[in-house]
This record gives C-alpha cells, sequence and structure tokens, in this order.
C-alpha cells in the first residue's frame, strides 16, 4: 500500500477520499489535484492547520455561495469568519457571529431542503465551511451557508456542485494547501 494512503487511513479521513487518493503517488499530487474543497479541509483539521488560516479558507469557501445569502446574520458571519482569519476579528467576536448565524438555521425547515437541487449544490462549501470539531469555528461559516441554501432550496435555485466543489477545493489549495503538505509530510 502506498505510503500516503497509509497515513491518510490513519487519520480516519472519509473513505472515498481515500478511494480517490489512491489515483496518486504522493499527497502533493492529492492535494494538486483534488477536486473538493470540502476534502480538503477535513484533512486539513485532522493534521491540525493553523486554525486562523482554516478559518480563512472556510470562509471564503462559504462565501463562494454568498449570492444565495438573503439574511444579514449569514452574509455577516462569513464576514467574520474571514476577519478572524486575517487577524481582524475575536474569538468571542467569531462566537457571537456563529450564535447568531445558528438562530437562521434554527427557523429553516431542513426536510424540505434536503430534496431539494440547491441543497446539493452548495453542499461543497456548507461541508467545506463545517469541516471543523470546533462549535465557533466551524458554525459561523457553516451556519451561514447552511442557513441560506435551505432558504434557497425552498426558492428552487439551482447552481452546479461540481463547479462548487472544484472553486472551494482551489481556495483550499491557495491558502492551506502548503500547510497541509508540510505536516502530513511529518506524519510518521
Amino acid at each position: 500500500m502506498k505510503k500516503h494512503i497509509e497515513k491518510l487511513n490513519g487519520l480516519h479521513v472519509c473513505e472515498k477520499a481515500v478511494e480517490w487518493a489512491k489515483n496518486y503517488d504522493t499527497i502533493e499530487e492529492v492535494v494538486k489535484n483534488c477536486h473538493r474543497g470540502d476534502w480538503l479541509l477535513r484533512l486539513a483539521r485532522k493534521l491540525n492547520v493553523n486554525l486562523r488560516k482554516l478559518t480563512l479558507a472556510k470562509g471564503y469557501c462559504a462565501n463562494t455561495v454568498r449570492h444565495l445569502m438573503t439574511n444579514e446574520r449569514s452574509r455577516e458571519a462569513v464576514d467574520v469568519s474571514i476577519k478572524f482569519g486575517r487577524f481582524e476579528a475575536s474569538r468571542d467576536k467569531l462566537e457571537a457571529a456563529a450564535d447568531a448565524a445558528a438562530d437562521v438555521v434554527n427557523t429553516y425547515s431542513y426536510s424540505a431542503a434536503y430534496s431539494d437541487t440547491a441543497y446539493s449544490a452548495a453542499y461543497s462549501a456548507a461541508a467545506a465551511a463545517a469541516a471543523d470539531d470546533d462549535y465557533a469555528v466551524a458554525s459561523a461559516s457553516a451556519y451561514a451557508v447552511a442557513a441560506e441554501v435551505y432558504e434557497a432550496a425552498a426558492a428552487a435555485y439551482v447552481t452546479s456542485p461540481a463547479a462548487n466543489q472544484l472553486q472551494t477545493s482551489d481556495i483550499c489549495r491557495k491558502y492551506i494547501g502548503n500547510e497541509i503538505i508540510e505536516k502530513f509530510n511529518k506524519l510518521k
């Protein structure tokens, strides 16, 4: 078995991502060719990539579906995520934005959204934003995206999931790609 596959399995990342990664010989190739931002963000989280860089990447991933956002609290949560990543907002401000975005999410019906194509259209951005175990960091971006995706689903917006997944992977490569590679290569 290839060394990078053994390491990915040891990190307990998504099985589909590991299966896809078998097509490449190194983590450098995996990061360079990955077509899903949520996979890269989950890997970054497992590797303990710098929290501010990770939050910045997640904020920009969530921002890819900003055009679907009609609630100011959702847009503010994305903005605060980006500001936190740039050292322009405090952790307290991030947590407050996460709480406000969570209130927005709670006003939507999840069951209706799951059956609509708009949910899958922005899935990558939402999953990417949520790829974190830390409530504030995850939810400031993820709740904002989730709430607006559900709202968009109700309004029958349609976009391309594959294009969004690729867009979010490009964002991840730009902001955290090198750190993913460095930390991964240091694993035993």
